[in-house]
C-alpha cells in the first residue's frame, strides 16, 4: 500500500552530518565541472558542432558544461521519436507510470546533496535554496504519481438504469515542455513528470542558462529504466528550436514557464491550427508577476519585517512569487521602513558555497544588466534607503538587496517586472487604499497580507485578485499538495502545480457507456 503523500523535510543544515554531505557534494561535482553533454532523442546521445556553454554566476569563467545544441533537423527527429514512444506508452497502466515516478524521488531523495550542489554552481542557489529547490521535485513525483493512480481509479458518474456507464483519463500526446532557470529543478521535474505520469511523451527544452541541472533528471530517468523516447532532451535556440515545436502539427500542448511576453508569444503561435494539426493545442503557462504584501496598521510588525525581507530577497529577488511591491498603512510607514532596512542590511551576501551567506549572484550578465538599470531608474523614483551598488568578487553578478521607498503605486518599479533584488515600499492611506493599490498591475500571481483585523483578512480574500494569498505570512514557499500554485491575469493559466487538477491539464476525460 502507497503510504499518505508526506512533503519532502527540509535539510537541517546546522548539522555537522548535513554540512559535511553538503561540502563533499559541492566537491564532487566540482571536479565534474567543464564535460560535455549530448541531446537525448529516444536511444541516441548525439553530439553537435553547435555548443552552448552554461557557466557559474558567481564566477563566471568557470564553466559548468558545455551542451550539444539542437537545430529543427533535431527538433523533427525527437518528435518522431516522441511521437512513436507514446503509441505504447500511453497503454502502460496509471499505477505502473506512477511507480516510475515515486522511484526517481527515492533516486532524488537519495542525492540530493548533490542536486543541491549543481543548483548552487549552475545558478547561484544558497543552500537553503537549492535544498528547497530539489524537495519540491521530490514532493511533485510523489504528488503527481498519487493524483494519477486517484485519477486512475473509476471516476464517479450517475447510474442508469439499464446502462454501465464511465469515465476515465486518457493523455493528450506529445508535450513540449519548456522550464525556466530560477527554479531549473523543481518545475523542471513537476512539469515533465506530470506529463509523464498522464501518459505523454515529452520533448524537454531546457532553459539556456540551466542546462547542467535539466541533465541530472534524463540521468535520474535512465537510471529507473523510463523507457526511451518518453522523454527527449533537447536544449536549443528558442528563436529556431522552440518556434518549430510550438507550431509543429503534432505537439499535443505546451508546458511552459517563464516571461510574459515569451508565454503571450507562446499562446499566439499555438492558437494558431497547421497543415494537418487535428486538435486545438493546449498552453499550461506560468508567467510571472508583480507580488505585493500589504500591511496592515494593526498587525505584527516584526512578522511583517520579516516576511517582507525574506519574499524580496530570498534567491536574490529571482522567484516569480518575490515580493517586489510592500504596501504599507501611513500609519506604521516609517516605522515599518526602517525594520526592512535594517533586516536587508544584516543579509550576508557572498558565494554560494558557503553556508552561512544567505544572498549570493544574480543569474547571468544580462539579468545583472538589467536589474542595474531598474536601480538607475528607481533613483529617480524613490529613495534609495540601502543597497544598489555591486559587487565584482570573482567576477560575479552580485547586486546589493536593495529597498526604495517613497514609490509611487504607478512608478515603474511598481508596475514592471523587474525579476531581481529591487524592492519598492509603497504608501497607502489605508486598508482600503492598499488593497487598491495590491490590485493595480496587470499581473495576479501571488500576494500576502500582515493584518490583526478579521475584517480586513476576510475582505482581502475576496478582493485581492491572486492565484495565491498568504495571509500574515510570506508570499514566498509555496507547499506542494499544501498551496497550489498558479497566477491570474497576465501571470499566467491559473494551472495551479501541486494541486489535485493539475494532471488533469495532461488528459482528456472520455465518457463511455454501453447499454445492456
Amino acid at each position: 500500500m502507497i503510504p499518505q503523500f508526506r512533503n519532502e523535510p527540509f535539510t537541517d543544515f546546522t548539522l555537522a552530518a548535513n554540512q559535511d554531505g553538503m561540502k563533499a557534494a559541492l566537491s564532487k561535482v566540482r571536479g565534474e565541472l567543464g564535460q560535455k553533454y549530448p541531446l537525448v532523442i529516444g536511444a541516441e546521445k548525439i553530439e553537435t558542432a553547435d555548443q552552448l556553454v552554461s557557466t557559474n554566476p558567481a564566477k563566471p569563467k568557470e564553466i559548468i558544461g558545455s551542451f550539444s545544441k539542437a537545430n529543427t533537423e533535431q527538433a523533427e527527429q525527437a518528435m518522431r521519436t516522441a511521437l512513436a514512444a507514446f503509441e505504447s506508452w500511453k497503454k502502460v497502466c496509471p499505477k505502473e507510470r506512477a511507480r516510475y515516478l515515486f522511484r526517481a524521488a527515492a533516486k532524488m531523495r537519495a542525492r540530493k546533496f548533490e542536486l543541491c550542489s549543481w543548483l548552487t554552481l549552475e545558478i547561484g542557489k544558497s543552500w537553503a535554496e537549492a535544498d528547497g529547490d530539489v524537495a519540491e521535485a521530490i514532493d511533485f513525483c510523489e504528488y503527481y504519481g498519487r493524483e494519477m493512480i486517484r485519477l486512475g481509479e473509476p471516476q464517479p458518474v450517475t447510474i442508469l438504469p439499464g446502462e454501465e456507464t464511465e469515465l476515465y483519463y486518457i493523455p493528450l500526446g506529445v508535450g513540449l515542455v519548456i522550464p525556466p532557470w530560477n527554479f531549473p529543478f523543481a518545475i523542471l521535474v513537476g512539469m515533465t513528470m506530470a506529463s509523464v505520469v498522464a501518459g505523454n511523451t515529452v520533448i524537454l527544452k531546457p532553459s539556456s542558462e540551466t542546462p547542467a541541472i535539466a541533465y541530472q533528471l534524463i540521468r535520474i530517468l535512465e537510471e529507473i529504466g523510463l523507457p526511451q523516447g518518453v522523454v527527449n532532451f533537447l536544449p536549443g535556440p528558442g528563436a529556431s528550436v522552440g518556434d518549430y515545436l510550438v507550431a509543429h502539427p503534432k505537439t499535443r500542448y505546451i508546458a511552459f514557464t517563464g516571461s510574459k511576453e515569451v508565454g503571450l508569444r507562446i499562446n499566439e503561435m499555438a492558437a494558431k491550427p497547421q497543415a494537418g494539426q487535428l486538435w486545438i493545442k493546449r498552453v499550461i503557462a506560468e508567467m510571472g508577476g508583480k507580488d505585493s504584501i500589504v500591511v496592515d496598521k494593526d498587525c505584527d510588525l516584526e512578522s511583517a519585517a520579516d516576511g517582507i525581507v525574506a519574499s524580496a530577497f530570498g534567491f536574490q529577488g529571482q522567484k516569480c512569487s518575490a515580493c517586489s511591491r510592500a504596501i504599507i498603512d501611513k500609519a506604521i510607514y516609517d516605522e515599518l521602513v526602517k525594520k526592512i532596512v535594517d533586516r536587508t542590511r544584516a543579509l550576508k551576501m557572498g558565494s554560494p558555497e558557503e553556508r552561512t551567506n544567505n544572498y549570493g549572484p544574480v543569474s547571468s550578465k544580462s539579468a545583472y544588466e538589467s536589474i542595474l538599470a531598474y536601480v538607475e531608474i528607481a533613483k529617480g523614483e524613490g529613495k534609495i534607503e540601502c543597497g544598489g551598488n555591486v559587487d565584482t568578487r570573482d567576477g560575479g553578478f552580485y547586486i546589493e538587496p536593495t529597498v526604495v521607498s517613497g514609490v509611487g503605486p504607478q512608478a515603474r518599479i511598481a508596475q514592471e517586472e523587474i525579476f531581481g533584488p529591487v524592492l519598492a515600499l509603497i504608501k497607502a492611506d489605508d486598508f482600503s487604499h492598499a488593497i487598491e493599490i495590491a490590485n493595480n498591475t496587470e499581473f495576479g500571481l501571488t500576494g500576502a497580507v500582515y493584518s490583526n483585523s478579521r475584517e480586513n483578512l476576510e475582505r482581502a480574500r475576496r478582493e485581492f485578485h491572486v492565484g495565491n494569498l498568504y495571509l500574515n505570512r510570506k508570499c514566498t514557499g509555496a507547499m506542494v499538495g499544501a498551496h497550489p500554485f498558479g497566477g491570474f491575469n497576465m501571470s499566467g493559466t491559473d494551472s495551479k502545480a501541486g494541486g489535485p487538477d493539475y494532471i488533469l491539464l495532461f488528459t482528456q476525460g472520455k465518457s463511455v457507456a454501453e447499454k445492456f
